[in-house]
């Protein structure tokens, strides 16, 4: 018997000490040096006057700017807070702490230096102005939490425009992570990805590019209904061509049988739920899950909390349950993704990011569980699996040099070594400012 008011209680848990310790730590990343400091006599070297000559070849040849300097490991976590989590439009200093926490995964889990920057403009091409003008200071931008329609159309922008890789996390890694664990699931269940019916609730950045996705993969868009606020998406819904061009896209492809209605008319019958949309629980109901196909796998990725609680979705006969947090099993979660992505990226100097990267990255995080062994409650690793990072920068690096769009030419186990050792440097530094006291541990309550 599932003691309902234990795992509530558990669930908000990680709220009550973020709010305890987010102030004890006052921010969670700093700047710290990473050249040595004999005496002062170092600062001739790292600054006037020696600093003149590498600033003087770069000048002679910009691309030396990766040599003398961290661009070649530096990224921008850039938002405007206009959708920040499941909590929507909460302004850019309220996204801050979101910024700053994907700045610590991308540093312990990618070895990546990561800064967040939160803008205060919703003006869309004041957006893209603003991070074209960041491009000399920075080896790649992750873009977080903005709202669509205008998400797609700053993404599609600034990777034409910009000379460095540009990537909106909320589409191509959530969408990267979804495609790994459904992989794992479906092997599940036994069943086969070009026949499974997909019901997709939310139709936002997250949902439309896991789509996307998962369509590359060999999904088959007739099988595929998306569910938006207003309900199910279908050749009829026309107001949508003016004002939402990827979900008029979407409406032309999918739900080849036209079926309307809301969530549960679009969950009925169906082998797969993928939900990312609003924050629950109770966005999606038991009942609803009951009515789906046999052994169903129901993706619930709404954060913070999921549209319908696991044991909830597993009292109902879901056979694979994954959510977006990492308290439950089958953590469908960008922490997966974008670590390990931009770090074989920025070891290869890609151009820009590509779907195939990506789904480059997902085969790889499905065999890294499958190899483990596969279970209803491991489908996806977990961050705790050190060995993923590594492997997934490999897979990211090696299609991008495939693709012809790295700068940076190595071999597989070229591309293995210097991530496993980036990575390596980073936690080892964590853990030794711990031990040292540097980072303070909180006391217990």
């Amino acid at each position: 018997m599932v003691d309902e008011k234990e795992l509530l209680a558990k669930a908000s848990q990680p709220a009550k000490e973020a709010m305890r310790l987010h102030p004890f730590y006052r921010g969670k990343i700093k700047i710290v040096a990473k050249c040595c400091v004999r005496n002062f006599d170092d600062f001739a070297i790292w600054y006037t006057p020696g600093v003149a000559a590498p600033c003087k070849a770069i000048h002679k040849d910009k691309n030396l700017v990766y040599t003398y300097t961290n661009k070649w490991n530096t990224v921008a976590v850039i938002s405007d807070g206009t959708r920040v989590l499941g909590l929507g439009d909460i302004g850019p200093e309220a996204a801050l702490p979101v910024m700053e926490g994907k700045a610590l995964l991308f540093k312990y889990l990618g070895g990546v230096d990561a800064f967040p920057l939160c803008l205060d403009t919703k003006d869309m091409e004041e957006f893209i102005h603003t991070v074209k003008l960041l491009q000399p200071s920075f080896g790649g931008i992750n873009l977080e939490d903005i709202a669509q329609p205008k998400c797609f159309e700053i993404l599609r922008r600034l990777r034409k425009e910009c000379e460095i890789p540009v990537w909106h996390d909320d589409q191509q890694g959530t969408a990267a992570v979804t495609l790994a664990g459904l992989i794992n699931s479906l092997k599940i269940v036994g069943k086969k990805i070009e026949k499974v019916k997909i019901a997709m609730v939310g139709a936002g950045a997250a949902n439309i590019s896991t789509a996307r996705m998962i369509i590359a993969y060999g999904a088959n868009p007739e099988n595929i209904i998306m569910c938006d606020s207003k309900g199910a998406l279908h050749k009829n819904r026309k107001e949508l061509k003016k004002t939402h061009r990827e979900k008029w896209e979407f409406c032309q492809k999918t739900n080849i049988e036209g079926r309307t209605g809301y969530i549960p008319e679009v969950m009925e019958g169906m082998d797969v739920l993928i939900a990312l949309s609003k924050s629950g629980p109770g966005v999606v109901k038991k009942e609803w899950v009951a009515k789906m196909a046999k052994d169903p796998i129901v993706f619930a990725c709404a954060n913070p909390i999921p549209e319908i609680w696991p044991w909830e979705a597993k009292e109902a006969g879901a056979r694979v349950i994954a959510t977006g947090r990492s308290d439950f099993p089958n953590q469908v979660n960008n922490s997966l993704g974008f670590p390990g992505i931009f770090r074989g990226t920025l070891d290869v100097q890609a151009q820009t990011i590509t779907d195939e990267m990506c789904i480059a990255a997902a085969k790889e995080l499905a065999k890294c569980a499958e190899e483990r062994g596969l279970n209803e409650e491991y489908v996806i690793p977990s961050m705790e699996e050190r060995e993923v990072f590594p492997r997934e920068a490999v897979a990211v690096g090696m299609e991008a040099i495939r693709q012809g769009i790295a700068r940076v030419k190595l071999s597989k186990e070229e591309l293995y070594k210097r991530a496993s050792e980036i990575i390596r440097v980073a936690r080892e530094e964590t853990e030794s400012l711990m031990k040292e006291g540097f980072i303070p541990l909180p006391q217990e309550k």
